[in-house]
């Protein structure tokens, strides 16, 4: 037993060389300025990437009937696409950290166009499941781009630039929805994704015209040992444990709101029209855009201080939320709150985690960003099956229970800086 756990522990020692060794530091490479233009440029080519995903949610309807198929079968248009999204996040952005990011990130780009031509002329069920496969698979480059962005800004505009950039992802899902019904209804649900690839092509080719060519030095790292490295990342650093907790649980509480709002909405007494509902995704962007410079503050070490504000507004969100019934001004109140909230949080738990391990920047968002699909798939599954037996005030007692466990988490974990194992390297 002993030799089985030396020969472990080599191993493991190993690995973590290799981790190290992986490619050259990219704070060794010469740094070509990131400008607010570049950083604009990156937060919309995230936006439209991740808007990708959720354009089908309020075109089920449509895509039932033009597919023959029934509500329950294509209800798993959503999970298919979350589930692909899921796994490029294991398996392909961990790519940023030994390939060249300029060549991946246009690459991937460009396959999504491909992919999103694929669903908008798709001719069958399978067509269209392959497209939409394909389309969440790719949509993670946005997380590549975070990660170069990262790389690009000096370390005290660091957070500033992840805290813009990201915010661009969250703008992305708020608005996601509202685009593609207005879409649906001037041209079909088709144009959706048609136009979509469009506006892709031409994000390609300016990112393809502004992006810095930076070469990476390959070590001896394999495939194999790259997302290996990913778990090691998790024994090493308690920090990217904890600020991955997080993650899964303010992103839970944001899925326990969005998922089963348009519910209440659009019900007696509310009876609100779909356009309408939609329009609370902008009131969403307020929350989200308000939080971008939670990123400067982490930037001045104040990233734990804004960590607790933030979930205690979390919590203290679910207080407007529940008068949603009746009263829409408390809930765009509780929106905005909520959404600053959870943005504030990831925000910050980027700009910490970035700093930890340049050379594995990639790496450290691809396994964080696992941790926030699980919340999201959580959220999203509690919350619809709360509201069935429960109602509205079921699912605001869960999405406060949660948001509790979290401010209550950050308060147990916030001191806690030291490595979960460990390795010698």
């Amino acid at each position: 037993m002993e030799n089985i756990i030396e020969r472990e522990a080599v191993h493991n020692e190993t690995d973590a060389n290799a981790l190290q060794e992986t490619v050259i530091s990219t704070e060794s490479v010469s740094r070509t300025p990131l400008t607010r233009y570049v950083t604009l440029l990156f937060a919309i080519a995230c936006g439209m990437s991740v808007a990708n995903i959720y354009f089908a949610q309020p075109l089920l309807d449509q895509l039932s009937n033009e597919f023959n198929m029934d509500y329950s079968i294509i209800g798993i248009l959503i999970t298919v696409t979350q589930v692909f999204y899921a796994l490029g996040l294991l398996l392909l952005v961990p790519l940023g950290d030994l390939l060249n990011q300029r060549r991946l990130i246009i690459g991937q780009m460009t396959i999504s166009v491909a992919a999103l031509v694929i669903v908008g002329t798709a001719s069958s069920g399978t067509m269209l499941f392959a497209g939409l496969a394909l389309v969440g698979l790719l949509a993670v480059v946005t997380q590549t781009i975070v990660a170069f962005a990262a790389t690009m800004a000096a370390p005290a505009e660091r957070g500033r630039a992840v805290g813009m950039v990201t915010s661009g992802i969250v703008i992305g899902i708020l608005l996601a929805r509202t685009i593609s019904g207005i879409l649906k209804d001037l041209a079909g649900w088709r144009a959706v994704y048609l136009v979509s690839a469009v506006l892709m092509l031409l994000m390609v080719y300016a990112l393809y015209k502004v992006l810095p060519n930076v070469e990476r030095k390959e070590k001896t790292l394999s495939y194999s040992q790259l997302l290996k490295s990913v778990l090691i990342l998790f024994l090493q650093e308690r920090l990217l444990c904890i600020r991955a907790v997080l993650a899964m649980l303010i992103f839970t509480a944001f899925s326990i709101l969005w998922t089963p709002l348009v519910l209440p909405l659009s019900s007696p007494p509310l009876s609100l029209s779909h356009s309408a509902i939609g329009a609370f995704g902008l009131v969403g962007v307020v929350g989200a855009l308000a939080a971008a410079k939670a990123g400067k503050l982490a930037d001045r070490g104040y990233g734990q201080r804004t960590t607790g504000i933030a979930l205690f507004l979390l919590l203290l969100s679910w207080l407007p939320i529940s008068y949603t019934e009746r009263s829409l001004f408390a809930l765009v109140i509780g929106i905005i709150l909520l959404d600053l909230a959870v943005q504030a949080v990831h925000v910050t738990n980027q700009s910490m985690l970035f700093a930890l391990r340049p050379q594995a920047r990639s790496r450290m968002v691809g396994g964080y960003m696992i941790f926030y699909s699980i919340g999201s798939a959580s959220g999203s599954i509690a919350s619809t099956h709360i509201y069935a037996h429960f109602g509205w005030n079921g699912v605001c007692v869960l999405g406060a229970s949660v948001s509790a466990v979290a401010l209550i988490f950050w308060a147990v974990t916030k001191g806690a800086t030291a490595p979960v194992i460990k390795l010698s390297l």
